[in-house]
């Protein structure tokens, strides 16, 4: 797990703040987004980070490491099924967190930390996409290039028809 601040924990000794990220990042996976004080939000982001790692293996050995610290099987198994595949192919950054001002009672600083659900991207996929179809169709290059002329040459007479065209209507 991430190294423990120095100094003051989160409200208490070392073992209170272990256990009170188990509890928020179990309320994180169960909910997908909480609101808490910046302070825990921070603390939570690579607790949960890393939770989401192990459960991106999926492997046996990192179910039961998490159950070791997240006691409800049914967010583990939430965990390890629905989060996981939602974030295959994000290589980090699992959480969000965004600051929403002060809390009205104590002044605290707010802020919401959610789980990043979406795709990576629009533009990586799009580049994949076109990655794998240069890839496709480079030993094919050769054949269509007959094509391609005969294309362009139809194409030519097309744009030649459409100007006569346009030269009668405007006459």
């Amino acid at each position: 797990m991430p190294t423990p601040a120095k100094g003051p924990r989160l409200g208490g000794g070392a073992a209170h703040e272990r256990l009170m990220l188990a509890n928020l990042s179990a309320a994180l996976f169960e909910h997908k987004r909480i609101t808490t004080t910046l302070t825990k939000a921070k603390r939570l982001s690579p607790y949960a980070e890393r939770l989401v790692t192990f459960a991106k293996r999926g492997d046996l050995a990192s179910r039961r490491r998490v159950l070791g610290l997240i006691s409800d099987k049914g967010i583990v198994h939430e965990l390890f099924t629905d989060i996981a595949k939602a974030v295959e192919n994000r290589d980090g950054g699992y959480t969000r967190i965004t600051k929403i001002g002060n809390r009205k009672g104590d002044n605290a600083p707010m802020a919401v930390i959610e789980l990043v659900l979406e795709p990576v991207s629009a533009k990586q996929a799009v580049v994949k996409e076109a990655t794998a179809a240069a890839a496709k169709a480079a030993p094919v290059e050769e054949a269509p290039s007959e094509e391609v002329a005969q294309t362009e040459v139809v194409a030519d007479e097309a744009a030649a028809g459409v100007e006569e065209a346009t030269a009668e209507e405007t006459k």
